[in-house]
């Protein structure tokens, strides 16, 4: 094939929204295959390794993200769906969640409580920008939670987004060793305190490396964590004399 005809072809699939759709599956593919090839290790998570070879990819094409994201949509889209499918293993263990909501909901809040204050606390010691503070401030939650919360109280929405991918990978590199060194075995309190800390993530590690009761949990304590944020969160930051 000449270098020419190739030319032509990457011309018409560069004009093709499926193009997008077609990198997005083949990166995290291969970001998979490159976890796997190293033992699976945390430290490496394949979203991660695939956000950063996506972006290289991007980069050297020379695609702007608007035109990429016009065929990576779809997959967008199935967040909702995906999120919304967590209830189901969650109904299965719906006897157990009752008996323990009293106790995970107290996790939860106070939980919510340390993560933010911890945050605006290092942030405004190191002196943070007031933006970058409170773009911190919604980190544990999940990303379209995150940029709302981020937006109402005056941070930055993609700044917001960018933390809350980085604070999930950090949470599912250091949870196996966190969970050794505290001896905490008990699936409920692995998955929650994943979900909590690492939002969508976390849900999908407890669901792949320890079982789907821990990923039910996690789901529980991904909702939970978003929603007790979303009214907790302009009110902490207020008691710091921060956002609108």
């Amino acid at each position: 094939m000449s270098l020419a005809t190739l030319d032509q072809l990457w011309v018409y699939l560069s004009g093709n929204p499926l193009l997008s759709l077609l990198m997005t599956l083949l990166m995290f593919s291969l970001a998979v295959r490159i976890n796997t090839a190293l033992g699976g290790t945390p430290l490496l998570h394949p979203v991660t390794l695939a956000i950063v070879m996506l972006i290289g990819l991007l980069l050297l094409v020379d695609m702007d993200y608007a035109t990429y994201f016009e065929g990576a949509q779809f997959i967008h889209f199935l967040l909702g769906p995906a999120t919304v499918a967590l209830a189901i293993p969650l109904y299965d263990h719906r006897e157990r969640v009752r008996r323990l909501l009293v106790p995970l909901l107290l996790a939860c809040l106070l939980g919510i409580v340390t993560a933010v204050a911890s945050t605006l606390g290092i942030a405004l010691a190191l002196g943070a920008r007031l933006e970058t503070v409170l773009s911190l401030a919604p980190r544990s939650v999940t990303s379209p939670i995150a940029m709302g919360i981020a937006e109402q109280i005056g941070g930055i929405p993609s700044l917001a987004a960018g933390l809350v991918l980085l604070t999930g990978s950090i949470g599912c590199a250091l949870s196996p060793w966190i969970f050794r060194l505290l001896r905490i075995q008990d699936p409920v309190v692995q998955g929650f305190a994943l979900g909590l800390s690492a939002h969508g993530f976390g849900t999908a590690q407890a669901f792949a490396r320890i079982g789907a009761v821990a990923g039910a949990f996690s789901g529980l304590a991904m909702g939970l964590t978003g929603l007790l944020t979303a009214f907790l969160l302009p009110l902490i930051t207020r008691l710091f004399g921060l956002g609108n």
